[in-house]
């Protein structure tokens, strides 16, 4: 096995551990979603489809990039697109950092293409990749693929923790700006776990983004991740102590970048996707409440995957039914009707669970 499969198998190991799981840290347990004892509508009248880049999809999920580029990938993968076809998500492959440095042979996404055509998937690179490629090569990456939009991933706290890391971020703007010209697909921003603030999201809205995926302090942390790779003695092993708890919760970034203008309308606009901790569909009519047009799951989405597609299925089904009862008991039928409403407020005293 070279070093870049066991990284890779490394990170899908270590993300099912609760240790290197930031529970809480999202902030979701401090939103109160207000009860409408008497909504005016029937729930067979909720409706979970929304739109995203002009184009109106059948649920306001995807599934985040997590896994590509090694030999495990493709059957997981296959699991994840099989259940996202069926149930109208969108899927988003992990980083293709591989395929752009080697140059393989593209015979297994041409597989990967044939029996899933019609799935909507998302490409991803690192930035400090697309800091240092052509837009022509980024371009073969989602032409590869067929890909729905391009994402493009920023985690400088990972890249300065991995032995194997790539922490050259200068140039990051402009590159992301080159993009946004080049490609023939939407470009989206992505943060991996440790959110953004308003400041970073005013200069990412000058790039011309079609999106920016918050992707807040709360869920799977990289920082920890990187940590339990690292070996004992290695000086990344002790920071990665200090960084433990290092990033914005997924609430402050949603709130952060709400207010924005570019976010909200215009022609101009940039969708506000949110990630990061996101365990149920009420976690996403929180996002939505917030601000959020498009909501991501990643490790509970991985550990349904990881027990095959019926199981996935199910997991996805009741995300949805979550979704739609909170959607009923808020009294709204419509995602955008979210916008439309104020529907949340800050909680007075944790919440607190038997």
């Amino acid at each position: 096995m070279d070093k870049f499969e066991e990284r890779k198998q490394d990170h899908i190991r270590l993300s099912l551990s609760s240790a290197v799981e930031a529970f809480g840290g999202s902030g979701f347990d401090k939103i109160q979603l207000l009860h409408e004892a008497m909504p005016e509508l029937d729930f067979d009248q909720v409706d979970i489809s929304t739109v995203i880049f002009d184009q109106r999809i059948a649920t306001p999920f995807y599934v985040s990039s997590m896994t590509a580029g090694h030999r495990d990938a493709d059957p997981l993968n296959r699991v994840l697109a099989a259940a996202c076809r069926r149930r109208g998500w969108t899927m988003g492959v992990g980083s293709q950092r591989r395929q752009l440095i080697e140059k393989p042979n593209l015979s297994e996404w041409d597989r990967f293409r044939k029996d899933f055509p019609e799935l909507k998937i998302m490409g991803n690179i690192g930035l400090s990749q697309a800091i240092s490629s052509h837009s022509e090569e980024i371009q073969h990456l989602a032409d590869s693929l067929q890909a729905w939009a391009m994402i493009v991933h920023a985690n400088a706290l990972q890249e300065c923790l991995q032995p194997e890391g790539t922490p050259q971020f200068s140039g990051g703007y402009q590159a992301l700006a080159r993009l946004t010209q080049d490609l023939s697909v939407p470009v989206v921003w992505k943060e991996t776990g440790c959110g953004v603030n308003s400041l970073t999201l005013n200069k990412l809205l000058g790039t011309g983004l079609a999106a920016v995926d918050v992707s807040g302090y709360g869920g799977t942390h990289w920082g920890r991740i990187e940590g339990a790779r690292a070996k004992a003695d290695d000086l990344r092993k002790e920071a990665a102590e200090a960084f433990s708890d290092w990033g914005i919760g997924t609430v402050d970034a949603i709130l952060s970048a709400k207010e924005l203008a570019p976010l909200r309308e215009g022609s101009g606009k940039c969708s506000l996707w949110a990630s990061g901790g996101v365990r149920t569909g009420v976690d996403s009519a929180k996002c939505f409440a917030l601000g959020a047009d498009y909501v991501g799951f990643a490790k509970p989405a991985l550990v349904a995957a990881l027990k095959g597609e019926e199981f996935l299925n199910r997991w996805m089904e009741a995300r949805e039914f979550e979704l739609k009862t909170a959607m009923f008991c808020l009294g709204i039928s419509q995602i955008a009707e979210f916008r439309q409403r104020q529907v949340w407020k800050w909680r007075q005293s944790p919440v607190t669970k038997n």
